[in-house]
């Protein structure tokens, strides 16, 4: 009788919990109710770079705020980016489409394809971000009535056809605040903020954590033109549902702080003398206090959101905070980067690698999300994509797009997760979501990679020869080989062939896109096998400025051409910024025997170039080509 009555109160327990959650989601939605949303984005801030998820050796940077923010709802402890670096990933998550859609695999595009030194092989062409075609959630949510907000890092595209304001933000402001590295004769240990009105970076009168026995009330912090930009936007808006898509620049190179109080609490924390010249950081591990600086810095910004957001009552929603009535989500755009020059910046650890790797290091990101009817101090244990923000907004708000938008997102709605206690997160035929897969033609050889995690396991393909590797992060459920130090792929053949079989379909359904061969190095093909091959010969290459028609003729008898296209100018190399797009890809018409391309010239272009791939892989570039 006892075990039935405990059955008994288990099931109404659950079931409360269940009807709660559902109610929370049905009033909104009868009263007509819109929850605000606000994405808070961190840059380069790896999973073991918090407080939230600490293994082995706890983590010393601090994160209070963060780690308030998981007590007030949902952890997601296997979260990941959808790419290991920063623009695809802002890219995929914003447009709700995986990079091989987007086409952005890497940052800094839209140059031409060239080989890493000492490599014989070069990533494809991408372009440098989005394109006025590509339809983002600040554009979805603006059609139900949302206003916008773009605050920090923007890194979708460098013309103002594809700038925040013209990809459906209302409001944009994309200074780098005090994440500005020093300039001039300043450097790292001579540029701090001072209690000078005048001073652009004046410190706060207001006092924080960390609280220390010679600051027991707490220390002051630089003034942030992103965190008070943020904040200006929010109480301008307050009073419709609103969007914010806060971008830190942070913890991004330049390893610095305008903080010299927090940079002293965190020499001594490390037991480090502080610094009194601008040397690199050279010692092992979490140990640059300049980067715990930073990351306390990042929290610091976030606990400025919140407590606005619990001090601010919801016009809309009389007797309510704001913080009721938002989803925050916190993450990062890709996994943290450990070192940059001679500078050690953090340690993954026990997480293999870092940012620009597709190993846990590059994609494995912290991530949390609270909101109206999400459980507080809640885990969920399953795999998550920042992919499914977009749909998840979708759902959350019910927010209705166009059909060819909506059946494109290759992420899943988690509302059943975050509001009804669901364990799985559900595809789209109904069943538990089974793996999540990256895609990375770029960098180094040994960097050239494509990933599928799937339950306990995850493979990678090599893109350079073609060969698989296998691990087993977890044992059912239970940390395995999660540093990624054992290859079991000639042990289990059966996953091993399973797991590619799978990858290889989502590569070819996406038209994933594959390093070029750089025809200098014949004697290796795409596999990495030893062979000769005879490349393309352009023999004719001919433009009609009267027509604006370009045309290339090639030799016969050499490999087959199976991609040709090509990469127009628009924009002065010598005048754009550092990540500005130089080059377009535009189609060609090849003809039947596919030995002649021809290009129909943009009006807009200023040179341009054919691009032609063989069977082999092997890129033949025509000459470039000024347009008259």
């Amino acid at each position: 009788m006892k075990n039935k009555t405990l059955l008994f109160n288990k099931i109404a327990v659950i079931t409360s919990v269940f009807l709660c959650s559902f109610i929370v989601t049905a009033q909104q939605a009868k009263a007509g109710i819109k929850p605000n949303i606000i994405i808070f984005y961190a840059d380069d801030l790896g999973w073991q770079d918090t407080q939230l998820n600490n293994l082995d050796t706890p983590s010393p940077w601090e994160t209070p705020n963060i780690t308030k923010l998981a007590q007030e709802g949902m952890n997601f402890t296997n979260a990941y980016s959808p790419a290991p670096t920063c623009a695809p990933s802002r890219c995929a998550m914003l447009t709700g489409l995986h990079p091989t859609k987007t086409g952005v695999t890497h940052v800094s595009g839209g140059a031409l394809p060239s080989s890493e030194r000492g490599s014989a092989y070069m990533a494809p062409f991408y372009p440098n971000g989005l394109t006025p075609e590509h339809f983002t959630m600040a554009e979805a949510l603006k059609t139900n009535g949302y206003k916008t907000g773009h605050v920090g890092k923007w890194h979708m595209g460098d013309f103002e056809e594809v700038d925040s304001k013209h990809q459906g933000f209302d409001f944009a402001f994309e200074s780098r605040g005090a994440h500005q590295g020093p300039k001039g004769k300043e450097d790292r240990v001579n540029s701090f903020a001072t209690n000078d009105p005048k001073d652009p970076y004046h410190l706060s009168t207001e006092k924080y954590a960390p609280f220390t026995k010679s600051s027991p009330k707490g220390i002051s912090y630089p003034y942030d033109s992103v965190t008070e930009k943020a904040l200006e936007f929010l109480d301008k808006n307050k009073k419709e549902p609103f969007f914010l898509y806060l971008a830190h620049w942070l913890v991004h190179a330049p390893i610095h702080t305008k903080n010299k109080e927090l940079l002293q609490y965190y020499s001594d924390k490390l037991g480090v003398p502080f610094p009194t010249s601008d040397i690199p950081v050279s010692t092992p591990g979490q140990t640059n206090p300049y980067y715990g600086s930073m990351v306390t810095t990042l929290d610091w910004s976030l606990g400025r959101i919140v407590d606005y957001l619990k001090k601010t009552d919801d016009p809309r929603n009389p007797g309510k905070k704001l913080f009721e009535t938002t989803y925050i989500i916190f993450s990062s755009d890709n996994g943290g980067c450990e070192k940059t020059g001679q500078e050690i910046i953090t340690d993954n650890f026990p997480l293999d690698e870092g940012k620009k790797y597709a190993q846990e290091g590059g994609i494995r990101v912290p991530a949390v999300i609270t909101g109206p009817g999400v459980p507080k101090g809640s885990n969920f244990d399953g795999l998550f994509n920042q992919l499914d923000l977009f749909p998840t907004f979708l759902g959350l708000t019910q927010t209705k797009i166009d059909a060819k938008y909506s059946s494109n997102l290759d992420g899943l709605d988690i509302t059943g997760v975050l509001l009804n206690n669901e364990k799985n997160i559900i595809d789209k035929s109904g069943k538990p979501r089974e793996d999540l897969w990256w895609h990375f033609p770029n960098n180094t050889d040994k960097q050239m990679q494509s990933a599928i995690r799937s339950g306990d396991y995850k493979l990678y393909k090599n893109l350079t020869k073609g060969t698989y590797e296998l691990y087993r992060l977890y044992k059912d459920g239970k940390r395995a080989d999660l540093e990624e130090m054992h290859d079991i792929a000639k042990q289990e053949v059966a996953v091993t062939e399973a797991l590619a079989t799978k990858l290889e379909k989502y590569l070819k359904d996406n038209n994933a896109q594959y390093p070029y061969l750089n025809p200098a190095e014949k004697k290796v093909d795409y596999k990495g096998k030893e062979k000769a091959v005879d490349v393309p010969k352009i023999i004719s290459d001919v433009y009609d400025a009267k027509t604006q028609k370009a045309v290339v003729t090639l030799e016969k008898g050499k490999s087959k051409v199976i991609e040709g296209y090509a990469l127009i100018q628009i924009a002065d190399g010598n005048k754009r910024g550092k990540h500005a797009t130089t080059y377009l890809k535009v189609p060609v018409q090849a003809s039947a025997d596919g030995l002649t391309f021809t290009l129909n010239v943009p009006e807009r272009a200023k040179e341009f170039l054919f691009m032609l791939v063989d069977e082999n892989r092997f890129l033949v570039k025509s000459k470039e080509t000024k347009k008259i």
